[in-house]
C-alpha cells in the first residue's frame, strides 16, 4: 500500500483508538474529513477541543456533567431511597433510556480487576460509603457487568458496605427480549432460571 501523508496516518491511527472503529472505518472517516471544506470540519474540531474543558464528573454520583451536579442528582423528582451502582457514566445513561428507574445513581469508575492492577482503592467506593451513611437509602442495586470482575466487585461492595436496614440487590440477567432459547448459552439460561419471579 502506498504511504499516506504523515498527518493523515496520524489521524487514522487516532480515530482507530475509538471503540468499534477498525482501520477501514478510521480510513473512511479520515478521508471524508480531508475531502470536506475546512469550515465544515472546524465545528467538529472545536467540539473535541472543548470536551475536556466543559465536561467533567458530577460531584455527587460521578456521572458526566457540565456543572457541579449532574441532571440525575439535581432532579428533585427522583426518589432518594434507592441507589443504582454502575461501572461507568454510560451505564447510568443506558438505564435512563429504559425509563424504568427514577432513583439515584453512583458511578464506581470501573471494576476491581487484580490482573489489571485495579484494586478497590481505585474505585469511587469511599464516596459511595459516604452517600450511604448520609442518605436515607434502603436499597442498593448493584448493576455491574456480569463478568468475573463485575461479580467480584458487586460482592465486595455488598460485603464491605453492609449495614442494618440496607438491602443489596443484583440486577437480573437472562434471556433478552425477542431472543430464542435454543440460541442462548448455558450460563445465560442458568441465570434466567435462577432469576425467575412469580407472575402477577
Amino acid at each position: 500500500m502506498a504511504a499516506l501523508p504523515q498527518a493523515l496516518e496520524h489521524l487514522i491511527a487516532e480515530l482507530g483508538k475509538l471503540p468499534g472503529v477498525g482501520r477501514r472505518s478510521a480510513e473512511r472517516m479520515a478521508f471524508a474529513l480531508l475531502a470536506s471544506a475546512s469550515e465544515e470540519v472546524q465545528p467538529l474540531a472545536d467540539a473535541i477541543a472543548r470536551l475536556h474543558e466543559q465536561v467533567g464528573l458530577c460531584d455527587m454520583c460521578g456521572s458526566y456533567t457540565d456543572r457541579g451536579q449532574c441532571r440525575f442528582c439535581s432532579d428533585p423528582g427522583r426518589t432518594r431511597d434507592t441507589i443504582c451502582v454502575v461501572e461507568t457514566p454510560m451505564d447510568a445513561i443506558a438505564f435512563e433510556r429504559t425509563g424504568g428507574f427514577r432513583g439515584q445513581y453512583h458511578v464506581l469508575g470501573g471494576v476491581i480487576s487484580p490482573l489489571k492492577g485495579i484494586g478497590p482503592e481505585a474505585l469511587r467506593l469511599g464516596a459511595l460509603a459516604r452517600r450511604l451513611r448520609e442518605g436515607a437509602f434502603v436499597e442498593v442495586i448493584l448493576a455491574t457487568s456480569p463478568s468475573v470482575e463485575g461479580e467480584a466487585t458487586a460482592h465486595y461492595v455488598a460485603q464491605t458496605l453492609a449495614r442494618d436496614g440496607l438491602a443489596f440487590t443484583r440486577i437480573g440477567r437472562g434471556v433478552p427480549m425477542g431472543g430464542a432459547l435454543d440460541l442462548a448459552d448455558a450460563g445465560t439460561l442458568r441465570l434466567a432460571l435462577e432469576g425467575r419471579r412469580a407472575l402477577s
